[in-house]
């Protein structure tokens, strides 16, 4: 006889006020750093991401230990209701982006989407191999094959964190800017790219390279791509207007989010990230039509404005940048940097150059293409999980996402202001301002 469980017992006392208290403070300082980075020319997205480095462990804890703890005690249950709020945010943003591609003119340029993402992509992989092999020993983990790691950095050089790419376009104004556009489908493609050949590392990991399973992932984007072209762009695009004739905006709202979460699951349940299946979800959206976009428009501003800033500040929570102080890691920082900011710059300029584009849109890419931000953590938090990266590899990797997301903003904001504002660019800049009712103006880049 089976009988009835009884209710799950609420949240603690404590766990509940500690966690709301942990996002008022993320915001608050997250929101005070944004500002900040605004006044020294830089998008928010700067300040968002230094937030956790002030407030955890490289900064906080060494200066008020005490503080810190009482704040944010390394408790597993409290960081997992943060990650949790942190992912929901994270997967909005990304749908939200969505909205904003593009897609006809990613698919009337995709040779050049494909001559960007590719060499951003091979070129900072196999450098980050050959990098891999010359890593001092004393910095590997035990037991871990060279070759094993030396393919694990590879992979996290040619990452681009399409949330860090994301709202850094928006923070500048350069989502209607076709070199905007060509950095978001590009930076998507070498996210792809590079989770499937994480899958293939992690298979190594565990028992030994497995071509059967790394085919079956290919096969898996290939399938879910070409369902959601084929199936879910028509029942997307039905439901969505469907709830344009209710007089409730809310409905069209809610509607939104649901896909987007079911496309996030979907794509997490084939092996892929859950943000890959929210891009996929807000690029169909937004065949549905200007009247569902409209409505959507205080979905975009809750998003970038409260959702976005708490999951990239409690991101930085888990970087100490502390281990830096050893001489042997910090030279192996600086070293590893370099490698995956040339290569990565290289990799993009080279393909944007033999495409047509003129050298400051080539520039461009490469500054946009080399953010790598949260991705490269969430990468090298797998890492620790899967036993391939020691602490002081961990903090190497950290270090190279926050400092090359730091680079993008003002390499791209130089760049961008070189490039003239086309007819197409100004037709969809109209469309996004009418859509969106947006209060951004024009970039000073797209001013000059």
């Amino acid at each position: 006889m089976v009988t009835a469980q009884g209710p799950v017992p609420p949240m603690d006392g404590h766990a509940l006020p500690l966690f709301l208290l942990q996002i008022g403070l993320l915001l608050l300082v997250a929101t005070l750093l944004g500002r900040l980075a605004v006044r020294l020319s830089l998008p928010p997205i700067v300040g968002e991401l230094l937030t956790g480095v002030v407030l955890g462990p490289s900064v906080l804890a060494p200066v008020l230990p005490a503080v810190h703890a009482r704040l944010f005690p390394a408790a597993p249950e409290q960081f997992h209701l943060l990650d949790a709020f942190g992912q929901f945010g994270v997967v909005l943003l990304v749908g939200v982006t969505g909205l904003q591609i593009d897609a006809r003119m990613a698919r009337r340029r995709k040779a050049t989407v494909a001559r960007v993402s590719l060499p951003g992509f091979f070129v900072p992989l196999l450098l980050g191999v050959g990098a891999g092999m010359l890593v001092p020993g004393s910095l590997l983990v035990e037991g871990v094959e060279r070759t094993v790691f030396a393919v694990f950095l590879g992979i996290a050089m040619c990452m681009t964190a399409i949330t860090v790419l994301a709202k850094t376009l928006m923070d500048m104004g350069l989502m209607h800017r076709n070199v905007g556009q060509l950095i978001l489908v590009s930076g998507a493609v070498d996210d792809v790219l590079g989770w499937v050949a994480l899958s293939a590392v992690a298979t190594m990991v565990t028992s030994g390279l497995q071509w059967a399973a790394l085919a079956g992932t290919v096969v898996l984007v290939l399938v879910f791509v070409a369902g959601a072209a084929l199936i879910g762009s028509p029942l997307v695009r039905k439901v969505m207007t469907g709830t344009v004739e209710r007089a409730d905006p809310g409905v069209t709202l809610g509607t939104a989010v649901v896909i987007v979460l079911v496309f996030s699951v979907t794509a997490h349940m084939l092996g892929m990230e859950a943000v890959f299946g929210a891009l996929i979800a807000g690029i169909l959206i937004r065949t549905s039509g200007k009247d569902v976009l409209t409505r959507l428009a205080p979905l975009r501003t809750f998003v970038v404005a409260v959702l976005a800033p708490v999951f990239f500040a409690a991101a930085g929570l888990r970087m100490d940048l502390t281990a830096l102080a050893d001489p042997e890691v910090l030279l192996t920082a600086l070293v590893l940097l370099l490698v995956a900011t040339v290569g990565k710059f290289a990799g993009a300029f080279v393909g944007a150059w033999t495409s047509g584009l003129g050298r400051w849109e080539a520039v461009a890419l490469g500054a946009g293409m080399n953010a790598r931000g949260v991705v490269e953590v969430v990468l090298a938090l797998v890492g620790l999980r899967l036993g391939v990266l020691s602490t002081e590899m961990y903090t190497v990797i950290v270090l190279i996402a926050v400092a090359t997301s730091l680079m993008c903003p003002p390499l791209l904001r130089r760049a961008v202001r070189r490039i003239e504002v086309t007819s197409e660019e100004q037709l969809r800049h109209a469309e996004f301002e009418a859509t969106w009712n947006s209060t951004n103006e024009l970039s000073p880049a797209e001013k000059a």
